[in-house]
Order: C-alpha cells, then structure tokens, then sequence
C-alpha cells in the first residue's frame, strides 16, 4: 500500500491555525489509514513524507537519513509527526517512508509552475547572480522507486531521502527549462542580498530563500541497499513535463 493523500505546502494559508490543518489530515488520517491498513491485512504500507522533515536548507554537505529531523515550518511537522504516528501504530506491518525534495512533472503545480510560466513569456527573471544548489525528484523516478520499495525485503522498516542525479543551481533549472520549452532563458544578475530584501518587503521571503539557499540530497542509501536508480535525467524530465505544459497551454486556449 502506498500512502500519498497529504495537506501540501500552502503558499497562502488561509487557515487560522495552519499547524493544527496539516495536523487533521497529514497526522490524524495517517493514523486512520494505517489501522484500515492493518484491519485489511496489508503487509507493507508506503509513506510518501518530504525533505521538508529534514530542514530547509543545507551548506555543508547534503541531507542524509542520519541527520535528526528538524522541520521548520507547520507542513514540514505534521510530516515528521505523520512518519512517527504511523510507526507506532503500525505493529505487525513493514512501513518504509520516502522523504524526496521538490517533484517535478507532467502536473506540476506552486513554484515551479510559475517559473514555467515566466520562462515560456520571456519574463526577465533576476536570478542570473544565485549560487546554489538544489536536489529536484522527477515524476516518475519517485514512482519507480515506491514500485522497488513495494517488494524489496532490505526496504521494511526503513526511511529514504531521494532525488535524481543532478543538482542544479537556480539560474540551471532556468537554462534547463528554457531549452526543454524552447525558448531563450532571459536571465539578469542582480545582487542575492537585494533579493532578501524585496522578498521582506513584499511579504516572500520564504519564496526568495528557497530560489537563493542550496538543499542538497545524498540519496545513496537506498541506491547502495535497494539498487535504485533514477532512470530520467533533468534534461528528459523537463522535455516531458514542458509537453505536458505546452499540451496543457494549448487546451487553455482552445478553451
């Protein structure tokens, strides 16, 4: 079994108690699912959490399962609390939980989609000057990694940060998405600092950080203990999912 249902990242929550929200779902129907899983007799029970238990940022070196969880913000823990809840409910049933960073793909939705969008207009985006790196998760690499640890006997029990090969800076991913959607990245230097300081006053600094801060995955664990391996690069995970953006842009209109 594999459990994805989640209260995702709110940009804008609206929520008057945000922690308590992600708590109901992300925490309570964790819990819920799992005895269902149980009464049913599942064996194994996937968890899909987020690097986001891990932290918000790296600087020396990149996240492993080794390192103790220290989520920052209400979603990142409810998922450490939804990871906890459900290995002490779930006895007598093998449980593996999966902390991959951002997914990308065909459906993508947030930021990500809304650099797409800036991208594919031609938009002059101040991001030319960031140094830093971030893992990203194509779709379907995760997907074939919750196949592997469905029936792989090394995976009970255990926990696995995941993230495809590269880590691109910022102003790669632009490059990379302008080439997967055709177009010219249309990229300008501008002083990091400066943005930290536009992103305090119009109210984005959790926005600006994740563009400037590095967030780095060492994903050897379950390379070394499963033998996965992320079967799509960045270059063919963008040209698939500006397919889709373009498939989709294409409906829009007709629409």
């Amino acid at each position: 079994m594999i459990h994805l249902a989640a209260r995702t990242h709110v940009m804008r929550d609206t929520a008057a108690d945000p922690l308590a929200a992600y708590r109901r779902l992300n925490v309570e129907g964790t819990q819920t699912l799992t005895h269902a899983a149980q009464a049913a007799g599942v064996r194994r029970f996937i968890f899909l959490s987020s690097i986001k238990v891990n932290g918000e940022s790296t600087t020396l070196r990149p996240y492993t399962e080794n390192d103790a969880p220290y989520p920052e913000d209400p979603y990142g823990v409810s998922k450490r609390e939804a990871e906890l809840a459900l290995r002490a409910a779930a006895a007598g049933m093998e449980t593996v939980v999966l902390r991959p960073p951002l997914l990308y793909g065909p459906g993508v939705k947030g930021n990500f989609l809304r650099l797409m969008r800036a991208t594919e207009r031609g938009v002059p985006l101040p991001l030319g000057s960031i140094q830093n790196h971030r893992s990203l998760l194509y779709l379907d690499n995760l997907v074939d990694a919750m196949i592997v640890c469905l029936d792989h006997p090394a995976a009970a029990g255990q926990t696995y940060l995941l993230a495809d090969d590269e880590d691109p800076s910022t102003p790669e991913l632009v490059r990379a998405i302008a080439a997967a959607l055709h177009k010219r990245a249309r990229l300008i230097g501008f002083p990091p600092q400066l943005l930290k300081i536009a992103g305090a006053v119009t109210g984005k600094s959790a926005a600006v950080s994740r563009l400037l801060g590095s967030l780095q995955i060492d994903s050897s664990k379950i390379r070394g203990e499963l033998g996965w391996q992320p079967r799509y690069a960045l270059a063919e995970g963008l040209r698939q999912t500006a397919e889709w953006y373009y498939r989709t842009l294409a409906a829009d209109i007709r629409t």
